[in-house]
């Protein structure tokens, strides 16, 4: 396989006005080395949309749903691996070369560590357990900045229309192509969440929708409950 490639990074957004202008900010260095970056707006009534413009190579607009917006991304990206950012999430400083070392191999897909904000010594136990979990499974979360091959993203039909888990279950179907490429510079994904429902309350939600979602619920239901626990945090 080529060790050459052109990156589209793909940006799902939503209300993110705060914060929209730093996360571009960081990733011009690789608009710089010629790749692109692509941001999906999903309607944004705060401004996310011409905030972004200057700071990117397209604003897509896209349905609602992390899941709609990343495939809308990836239809009108134009690299041969693709990228799947969250908006509060800082890619390491060596990303070119941790993804040319990926594209000199056969792999299909691969992910990031990830690494919490929050300065906590707690918070860096939770990020041991995520990264450790992924590697032992194979599975990997959105705020672990997916990439994959576009021919592999196109032979598997890209991301399936779910309100919550669409970044699990497209990594079991990713797991037929190859294991994941694990990339053990991490990425820095913001602990506000976490922090705002409290660490240990999110640590028991995650872990509670995840194993519903194993047993086979449906995850429309578990987009509600998520919903209902974090407006009653």
């Amino acid at each position: 396989m080529p060790d050459q490639f052109f990156l589209s990074v793909v940006m799902p957004v939503w209300n993110e006005a705060t914060g929209i202008e730093s996360t571009l900010e960081a990733l011009a260095p690789l608009r710089r080395a010629g790749h692109e970056i692509i941001v999906v707006d999903a309607g944004s009534d705060d401004g996310t949309a011409a905030l972004a413009l200057p700071l990117c190579d397209r604003v897509v607009d896209a349905e609602k749903g992390r899941a709609a917006q990343m495939n809308a991304g990836a239809t009108v990206a134009r690299g041969n691996l693709l990228l799947f950012l969250h908006a509060d999430t800082r890619l390491p400083s060596d990303v070119l070369p941790r993804l040319q070392a990926f594209m000199a191999t056969r792999r299909g897909w691969g992910r990031f560590d990830v690494r919490l904000s929050a300065q906590r010594p707690l918070f860096r136990v939770i990020a041991w357990f995520m990264n450790t979990r992924s590697w032992l499974t194979g599975i990997c979360t959105g705020d672990q900045a997916m990439f994959v091959r576009r021919d592999v993203f196109e032979a598997l039909g890209g991301f399936q229309p779910l309100p919550l888990m669409e970044d699990v279950e497209f990594s079991r179907r990713l797991r037929l192509a190859s294991r994941p490429f694990c990339v053990r510079s991490p990425v820095i994904t913001d602990s506000r969440r976490w922090e705002k429902l409290g660490p240990w309350r999110t640590i028991f939600l995650m872990w509670r929708l995840r194993w519903r979602y194993w047993r086979g619920e449906s995850p429309e239901s578990l987009a509600q409950a998520y919903r209902s626990d974090v407006r009653n945090a």
